[in-house]
């Protein structure tokens, strides 16, 4: 508790000292917490008259400096440790955050003190940065700007439009370079809002539109991946030996496996009770697999197939499918006109074993379009073994794809080097290849010529910026996607100064 001295205080107004006292009241202010204990100054203040007869006010209330100001109910110290927590987290976290340090506010609250928080002083950048960035994916889309030297975010703009931004450079002049991605909108608005600013294209944003164009290329061209891939004589296997081993039961496959065990055991000369120990078998076991000669005479009892109607037609069966005759229902039919009285299931079941050892070799698919894409994208010496030698398949089989690779790792030359001045010569090439889709981003390029040269030769991109949105992304996240532009702005331009 505490109370104000006596003495004369001035208006605020016309800053004319006073000492006529009106009246005297107490004012609550929260103060930050002390030992783990919330603070709560009960402050009487008092009203004092103006006696300036010009000053529009009669009386005012004194104000004690460092701890008081107009209809606050929060001490200074308490205020900015409140928009720390706001700035930090908002929301419902900021107030569970908040209620740890001993301090009880509403999500509302914390909201209010980052929208009282005065935006970061920047001074005018040399080089901008421009790029959007989502509001509500695939809906709603904005413009962020930083300053590219720094890396500090300066605004975030409600649109993507080429008027908002001509706007802002017109509000904000003295940019020299601008960097930007591939978008119309954002070169007609820099040559509008700074037509003395140079632009500059972003290289990623270069090698995308390429990666683009490749795409389109090899998808004309996905008749050759699959000729590559592709042998003309499929091998079918339609019985023998293995695809009988492969129809029959497990029982019956462990049945013959253990027969053949013994037996050659049996063969280097081993006793019945030294197999018996060797395999963790019983004698009996061992006795009975050496006694049969074959490993039919262990197959006895219910898994022996029974007499079957079919039997006599069996042989006639059997030619008719050496022949080619596979449909069920046709040699059903041909049966009963021979006499066949039993059921069209009997033969289905005949045949079933015979289908499934009808087994055809199916090569490995060829790669896809967006596999051979990223292969010719990538350098050479980042591929794997595999992928290189079936790339040299490919490339070799289709002389079109050959010539794609080879302009695709010229310009990748021309990026990683930035050497500008060989672009011409480059698009020059690429004219007299047969890749229409190629053509395409060439053309591109000679549109906007000024900044892709810029892009190529320059140092500067929008590597930061990109950066930068993905920090957006992630205070989007926090706020679970339901911030609207002024308080993510205020959050974003804030964070960022907090973090310097």
């Amino acid at each position: 508790m505490a109370r104000t001295l006596d003495g004369p205080a001035s208006c605020p107004d016309c800053e004319r000292p006073s000492d006529r006292v009106h009246s005297c009241y107490e004012r609550r202010l929260a103060d930050t917490p002390v030992g783990d204990q919330p603070v709560l100054i009960k402050l009487t203040v008092r009203r004092l008259y103006c006696d300036n007869a010009l000053c529009g006010r009669r009386t005012f209330v004194e104000q004690v400096a460092g701890l008081t100001f107009r209809y606050g109910r929060r001490t200074p110290a308490s205020r900015r440790v409140l928009a720390v927590v706001a700035v930090a987290l908002a929301g419902r976290a900021g107030s569970r955050l908040a209620a740890a340090l001993q301090t009880k506010v509403s999500r509302t609250t914390l909201l209010r003190a980052i929208m009282a928080v005065p935006d970061p002083v920047w001074a005018i950048p040399r080089v901008l940065g421009v790029d959007d960035f989502a509001t509500r994916r695939g809906h709603h889309y904005g413009t962020v700007l930083i300053d590219c030297e720094s890396g500090r975010p300066l605004d975030l703009l409600p649109s993507r439009d080429a008027s908002t931004l001509a706007d802002w450079l017109r509000e904000h002049p003295g940019a020299e370079i601008i960097c930007r991605d591939r978008a119309g909108s954002y070169a007609d608005g820099a040559r509008t809002g700074a037509p003395n600013a140079i632009q500059v294209a972003d290289r990623f944003h270069l090698w995308q539109n390429l990666g683009t164009a490749v795409e389109a290329s090899v998808r004309l061209h996905i008749k050759c991946l699959k000729a590559a891939f592709t042998s003309p004589d499929d091998p079918v296997s339609d019985g023998g030996d293995s695809d009988a081993t492969r129809s029959m039961s497990p029982i019956e496959a462990r049945i013959r496996e253990r027969h053949a065990t013994i037996h050659a055991l049996l063969a280097q000369g081993h006793g019945i009770r030294e197999i018996a120990r060797e395999l963790h078998m019983g004698g009996n076991t061992v006795r009975r697999n050496a006694r049969a000669s074959v490993p039919e005479q262990l197959l006895t009892g219910r898994r022996q197939p029974r007499a079957s109607q079919l039997d006599p037609y069996k042989p006639h069966l059997d030619k008719l499918w050496a022949e080619g005759q596979t449909n069920a229902i046709q040699l059903h039919a041909e049966l009963q006109n021979l006499g066949y009285r039993g059921s069209y299931q009997i033969i289905s079941d005949y045949l079933r074993p015979r289908r499934r050892r009808r087994i055809r070799v199916v090569p490995p698919a060829p790669p896809g379009i967006r596999r051979v894409t990223g292969w010719m994208m990538r350098h050479p010496e980042n591929l794997a073994d595999e992928e290189r030698r079936q790339f040299a398949v490919i490339l070799a089989d289709c002389p079109e794809l050959k010539a794609l690779h080879a302009h695709v790792r010229g310009f990748a030359e021309i990026l990683q080097t930035r050497s500008g001045q060989h672009l011409k010569d480059w698009i020059t090439a690429t004219r007299t290849a047969d890749l229409p889709r190629l053509h395409t981003f060439a053309t591109g390029l000679e549109k906007d010529w000024d900044a892709v040269l810029q892009g190529l030769s320059t140092r500067w991109n929008s590597g930061p910026v990109e950066g930068r949105v993905n920090h957006i992304k992630m205070i989007k996240r926090q706020m679970f996607g339901r911030a609207k532009l002024p308080l993510l702005r205020k959050r974003v331009l804030l964070t960022a100064a907090a973090n310097r």
